[in-house]
């Protein structure tokens, strides 16, 4: 079938229609069609509208609708499908609301859900009944069980429990022309008795046609109506909503073992791993995954930060072998059983146990499919040949001839996925913006099915045919197959109006390819360097491909607006799909001036958590300092762009007033002109003013440059040839480790006991800690304000300020970690053609960073252990710094730390006091920070190190937050 858009005046009616008749969001939004115009797939449709009912008679009533204007239909879950299944012009139903849990039965070992249920949270509700649901996609914490079950989903654990078939025992469901039915292995009515009649036709060409593989996903379940063994609701499974559209289900929970333990097996290269996956099914582990080491070194490259990875056994191509038992222990002995007997073929194992380091490796696993699809150069690669299956004892033999179909063809791939099942993943360099690479798409995904067929196995061993799969069936079934497909489908859906050109009569995989159908229109002239996109924001556009990491409700920083809202145009995903429909022009038409996208950029915090937990590296703070850029360039600017995104330069005139002037100043912060302040710069009148240091840090007793003693001048003027003058802060000494304290905005005019603090353990640890001669800024503020050329100027005067130390090779210990990930990431993005800024890059470390390396001597000089901390990351930090030095430098000093996984704290910099933020702001400090802080123990200690956290905990009316250095001055008895 042809699907014609649907004129104007036409879509406005359905609207009408349906905002008259369905309880939920009806939304026919340019900004809501542009973001459900994709799933994770290559492809892109552009929808009619979108519908997210509320319940059952929510759906009922957007089908009848539908069918009374003759549209066509698509219900879809969390939209990570990687076929195209979930892309579509029809009125998408999303189901996200849709979500109950209706019951469990212990006894029975089954549950009733909605479709929109995400798939953790069913494993969640069987946990306290020793239950879980066995199939676990690696998008698991947000795919949900309608997708599941509509992509016959399996995951890591289907060699011990199966695919999601073979967990359905009920399904209730609505066809297009509203019949209800509840199907399970029996029903009555014309289409259960026409489907039992489609089995006994095709009894002995399903008996022939289908391969004998437990990964068989590709096509439809026709062998689920052989006579004797028909289960009509298994049939359904698999469908892509190509059918019916699912609104309930009863699905079969497996016992869940107590306790996990995981036993990694190195072998020399993914080959002879998959050489050995029958000999480790033989052993009856709950999990068979496989990694090359391509997937390492891409992680590390993208990644420099984790490590993760360090922890796994020498190889080029690894297998986890997961095993349960009733504890730790009876797991930890069944995992060293695994590696034992597998000591013969292997050349090295790792046995883990202990549940924060098993979670560690299996994250490499799940984010594969990301880190795959970028380069640290910005090179692309695709799906699109992503899930073939086959006979786990050829898989070896399968990947073998895999990698010479890729080399036929010019292409380059890296392996994972379920080995165990003999079914593989991989991401592939595909031209998918010119003709001609087009063209080797097809002939490459036509060679990869004949392979896969020679083999006995199927396209698609968990991920569905869609659009991507679809018209290769014939290779892989007989005609009279396929005629059954069609016949399959039209026993459900004879009006063709569910999930069209889906499955039968498919699309062909070489229409609709997003980035060749959706190649931008604009002038890509970026005044970002955009290094690791090639230099181009259309690339970086591209990048989201749609796994939907960010519309998780816990673990991590991204998404923080998400999390706190829950709409799709305020997560990475939901951005990142505006700016490259803005790019193309099809849909968003006003380019920088588009109002759809300055809302959904309105609400980025600009934490950069998705810079480091996107699997796929979307740096959405950056997308939007770019787009600020291009908006406002030549145009006047918001009142908080002038307020706080020139806040350093506001503070440097304040900080050259007397004391009492500045007593003065926070008086009146506090008071009437204070309220006049905040209307006037764009601030939220909720937020209190924070109060300046009567004397910031760099003009303290004894700290002034005119206090400088004639050997530290001398010393200076070897550094810098015209006279520069610095301040050191202990006696000049040759013998002495040098360092330069970056005295930052924050800590310098807000915080400076941190800074004080600081120097003395850095100089309790023998180094002679100097400071800049004149005041110096990461430029942060005008960054993330999108003033671009400001921001150059101020980071240039920076440099040319330090450039002595620079020189000299001299560390530049930052405070704050906003401004220290600044200098490491932002500066050569600002400035790629000056070398300064990729030294300081280079050359610029955290406070835990040098005290890391004195771990041994701070354990001998700590006079203060036991205290406790309650420790909020910082954003940057997460996402561009690290923590390891954090956790080694209090471990040192004997600090008992309990790191939070609480995400952004909300502040962000100037975010959470920028008029109308204040209560996305604090909804993000409320998710798991503030009511932690609230729970700890009084003699706790809230450590954080970032300004913009310390003050979003001051204001919600906790205890004072502290610094790193000042927990550790007390440890070290220097306070």
């Amino acid at each position: 079938m042809s699907l014609q858009p649907v004129d104007r005046a036409a879509a406005d009616a359905l609207r009408a229609d349906l905002l008259r008749t369905v309880d939920g969001p009806v939304r026919f939004d340019t900004a809501s069609r542009a973001m459900w115009s994709a799933d994770a797939s290559n492809y892109r449709r552009v929808p009619i509208g979108v519908v997210a009912p509320r319940d059952v008679a929510d759906v009922e009533a957007a089908v009848s609708v539908c069918r009374t204007h003759d549209v066509p239909v698509l219900p879809v879950g969390a939209r990570t499908s990687i076929a195209g299944q979930a892309v579509n012009t029809a009125v998408v139903l999303d189901f996200g609301q849709v979500n109950r849990i209706l019951s469990i039965d212990p006894d029975a070992r089954t549950a009733r859900v909605e479709p929109g249920v995400i798939c953790d949270a069913l494993r969640d509700a069987g946990a306290p009944h020793g239950l879980t649901f066995g199939p676990d996609p690696s998008t698991h914490n947000r795919c949900t069980l309608g997708g599941m079950i509509g992509n016959n989903a399996c995951g890591s654990h289907s060699v011990a429990w199966g695919k999601t078939v073979d967990n359905v025992v009920g399904l209730d469901v609505l066809t297009y022309r509203g019949d209800r039915l509840s199907l399970g292995a029996g029903g009555d009515g014309a289409i259960p008795d026409a489907l039992r009649a489609l089995g006994e036709r095709t009894a002995d060409d399903v008996r022939v046609g289908f391969p004998d593989l437990t990964r068989r996903v590709s096509g439809y379940n026709l062998d689920q109506l052989l006579p004797g063994q028909v289960d009509l609701a298994k049939a359904l499974v698999g469908t892509e909503g190509t059918c019916a559209v699912l609104t309930g289900a009863t699905v079969r929970l497996v016992e869940s073992p107590p306790a996990r333990a995981l036993a990694v097996l190195g072998f020399p290269d993914a080959y002879t791993a998959a050489d050995h996956v029958m000999v480790v099914r033989a052993l009856g582990p709950l999990t068979i995954e496989g990694m090359d080491a391509g997937l390492i070194a891409a992680l590390r490259a993208t990644n420099p930060v984790e490590t993760a990875s360090r922890q796994l056994p020498e190889g080029g191509g690894w297998l986890y072998v997961e095993t349960g038992g009733a504890d730790r222990a009876e797991a930890h002995a069944a995992a060293e059983a695994v590696a034992t007997a597998m000591k013969p073929y292997a050349i090295s194992s790792l046995v883990v146990s202990e549940p924060a380091r098993m979670k560690a490796l299996w994250r490499i696993r799940e984010d594969g499919a990301g880190i795959l699809t970028r380069s640290p150069d910005g090179g692309e690669a695709w799906p699109g040949w992503e899930d073939a299956a086959v006979p786990p004892e050829r898989f070896g033999a399968y990947l073998r001839e895999f990698d010479t179909v890729l080399a036929r063809h010019g292409r380059r791939g890296v392996y994972y996925g379920h080995f165990g099942d003999g079914c593989l993943h991989v991401r592939i360099d595909f031209d998918l913006a010119s003709r001609p690479g087009i063209a080797n798409f097809r002939a490459f995904l036509e060679d990869a099915a004949d392979l896969a067929v020679a083999h006995g196995g199927s396209l698609s061993g968990e991920h569905g045919d869609g659009a991507a799969r679809a018209e290769l069936l014939p290779r892989m079934y007989p005609p009279s197959i396929i005629r059954a497909f069609e016949e399959f489908k039209g026993i459900w859906d004879p009006d063709g109006r569910l999930n069209p050109d889906r499955v039968v009569r498919p699309a062909k995989l070489d229409d609709d390819l997003r980035v060749f159908v959706g190649l931008p229109t604009m002038r890509d002239a970026p005044q970002l360097a955009f290094s690791h996109d090639r230099g181009s924001f259309a690339r970086a556009t591209r990048r989201c491909l749609g796994v939907g990491k960010c519309v998780t409700a816990n673990g991590g920083v991204m998404c923080p607006s998400y999390r706190a809202t829950g709409e799709e145009m305020h997560s990475t995903r939901g951005r990142a799909r505006l700016l490259f429909e803005m790019a193309n022009g099809e849909v968003i038409r006003d380019g920088w001036q588009s109002d759809e996208v300055a809302e959904a950029l309105d609400l980025c915090l600009s934490c950069k958590g998705c810079k480091r937990d996107c699997p796929v590296g979307v740096d959405m703070a950056t997308y939007k300092t770019e787009f600020l850029a291009q908006r406002y360039r030549g145009r006047r600017r918001p009142a908080a762009h002038y307020s706080m995104g020139a806040l350093p330069r506001w503070l440097h005139i304040v900080g050259r007033l007397p004391a009492r002037v500045v007593d003065a100043l926070n008086a009146a912060a506090r008071g009437p002109l204070g309220a006049v302040a905040k209307r006037v710069g764009g601030i939220a009148p909720e937020r209190a003013i924070p109060p300046i240091a009567r004397r910031r840090f760099t003009r303290r007793r004894g700290l002034a440059a005119s206090a400088v003693g004639s050997g530290v001048r001398s010393m200076v003027a070897l550094l810098h040839s015209h006279r520069s003058k610095a301040t050191m802060l202990s006696s000049p000494d040759a013998d002495r480790p040098r360092l330069l304290l970056w005295p930052d905005t924050f800590t310098d005019h807000f915080d400076p006991a941190v800074a004080t603090d600081a120097v003395a353990v850095l100089e309790a640890l023998g180094y002679a800690v100097e400071l800049p001669p004149r005041t110096v800024c990461c430029a942060l503020t005008w960054t993330t304000t999108g003033q671009v050329d400001a921001a150059r100027r101020v980071l240039r005067r920076s440099l040319r300020t330090i450039e002595p130390w620079l020189a000299a090779g001299v560390p530049v210990v930052g405070l704050e970690p906003s401004c220290t990930a600044a200098l490491r990431s932002d500066g050569p993005e600002l400035l790629p053609d000056e070398p300064l800024a990729v030294r300081l890059a280079q050359g610029v470390r955290t406070f835990a960073e040098v005290l890391a390396d004195h771990a041994d001597a701070l354990r001998t000089a700590v006079v203060t252990p036991g205290q406790r901390a309650l420790v909020q990351v910082h954003c940057h930090q997460h996402a561009e710094l690290g923590t390891e030095a954090d956790h080694a430098a209090m471990a040192a000093l004997g600090i008992d730390a309990d790191v939070l996984d609480s995400g952004c704290c909300g502040l962000a910099g100037n975010f959470g006091f920028e008029r109308g933020h204040y209560e996305v702001s604090m909804a993000c400090a409320e998710r798991v920070l503030l009511p932690a802080v609230r729970a700890a123990d009084p003699d706790v200690a809230v450590l954080a190190d970032g300004f913009s956290c310390r003050t979003q905990l001051r204001q919600a009316g906790t205890r004072e937050p502290v610094h790193l250095a000042q927990l550790a001055a007390r440890a070290l008895g220097l306070r």
